[in-house]
């Protein structure tokens, strides 16, 4: 895996402390998880007026009404995931591509999904400046998923959805996971759902909020 290039030593201590006071202390216990959180220079997808922030315990905006979600949120998905090197993973909601630079850095090969244009060039851009060759961003209708390249071992959702897209969960492998906030427009429930030999599996983690995931499957653009 590509690593990222030399950064200014306050960005480096920045992440550092991220690690340790907002994702090891608060039970985030997957080496590899934290590891990919401690190498990914989180700073470089955001907008530059908001790097001194991009550590910080929140969601940061990154322009056409999407957000980077919390540091603590992206850990916790990408453990739920239980994704390793070698994992066919599925991205919905690209944004800036932090999350999917995330579950590379892991070595995962992923594949993910924009529905905004410009979002998805931006996101192609940092990536391959930081040599993630194995992201693939594909412009389209998340909640579809992407079919021609499933089945999956994981499928994570980056936005809202108001039920689990059937879509989703036909392209998800035995074996396979389904991270994804459902719920209303105010606040979800992060579940996880897990495809088994004899069917699916649902299990809720935790309360959250996320933008609405917008699609055929998902909520209706307003």
């Amino acid at each position: 895996m590509s690593r990222s290039p030399d950064i200014p030593n306050a960005h480096a201590e920045r992440r550092h402390a991220m690690v340790e006071h907002q994702l090891r202390r608060r039970g985030i216990q997957s080496q590899a998880v934290l590891e990919a959180m401690g190498t990914v220079p989180r700073h470089l997808f955001v907008p530059a007026t908001a790097q001194h922030t991009a550590y910080d315990d929140s969601p940061l905006h990154i322009g056409q009404g999407q957000t980077i979600s919390q540091p603590y949120m992206v850990a916790r998905m990408t453990e739920l995931l239980n994704v390793e090197a070698g994992s066919h993973v599925l991205e919905v909601g690209t944004g800036s591509g932090y999350q999917a630079a995330i579950l590379a850095e892991i070595g995962a090969e992923v594949w993910t999904i924009e529905r905004l244009p410009e979002l998805a060039a931006m996101a192609t851009s940092i990536l391959r400046q930081l040599g993630y060759h194995k992201v693939h961003v594909v412009v389209g209708d998340g909640t579809l998923g992407l079919p021609e390249q499933a089945p999956y071992d994981g499928i994570l959702v980056t936005a809202a959805a108001p039920s689990i897209p059937p879509s989703l969960t036909s392209q998800l492998g035995v074996g396979g996971r389904i991270v994804i906030p459902v719920g209303d427009r105010d606040i979800q429930e992060l579940r996880v759902v897990k495809r088994t030999a004899s069917g699916l599996t649902e299990t809720s983690v935790l309360d959250c909020r996320f933008v609405p995931l917008i699609g055929a499957e998902g909520y209706k653009d307003t």
